[in-house]
């Protein structure tokens, strides 16, 4: 029996038009923050309401990159300046491709900018491709599929 579920390892993440290569994304993920409500004279349970959707930060990383690129010299810029001049948030898209390349499913995180920047530690020792990681904090992200352009939690 062949299934056609998607696999992990076949994505491309766009930044400003510019496409980027990297070995993992991850921090994709919703979720309601729970608020716990006592009801008076009923002491066996508590109430539990949804409050605020919160997610975590974006993270990518890959192998640590010389030449420079859009999406570095943006988060250079950003985490740099510190908060001497305005931070410029800007769209990022994971797409995760299938097997010709086209995209199955996009998550679009909104108004995304850096928060971190870090490389592996370095170690004498070892033979270690060096990674690089960036982390990025955005307001909400939007899944469209290739066969909807909507919203796909609405």
């Amino acid at each position: 029996m062949a299934s056609n579920y998607p696999v992990g390892f076949y994505f491309q993440l766009s930044f400003k038009g510019e496409d980027a290569a990297f070995k993992e994304v991850s921090g994709i993920s919703k979720e309601f923050n729970m608020e716990e409500v006592v009801c008076g004279g009923e002491n066996r349970f508590k109430y539990r309401l949804p409050t605020l959707t919160t997610s975590q930060n974006l993270i990518l990383k890959r192998a640590l990159v010389s030449k420079g690129s859009e999406l570095m010299n943006w988060c250079a810029n950003t985490l740099d300046q510190g908060l001497a001049n305005p931070i410029k948030p800007h769209d990022v898209s994971v797409s995760l491709l299938d097997e010709k390349g086209t995209v199955s499913i996009m998550w679009t995180f909104y108004n995304a900018y850096p928060v971190k920047y870090a490389i592996s530690d370095l170690k004498s020792q070892e033979n270690e491709i060096v990674m690089e990681s960036i982390e990025l904090a955005y307001n909400y992200f939007v899944i469209t599929s290739e066969t909807s352009t909507t919203n796909l939690f609405a």
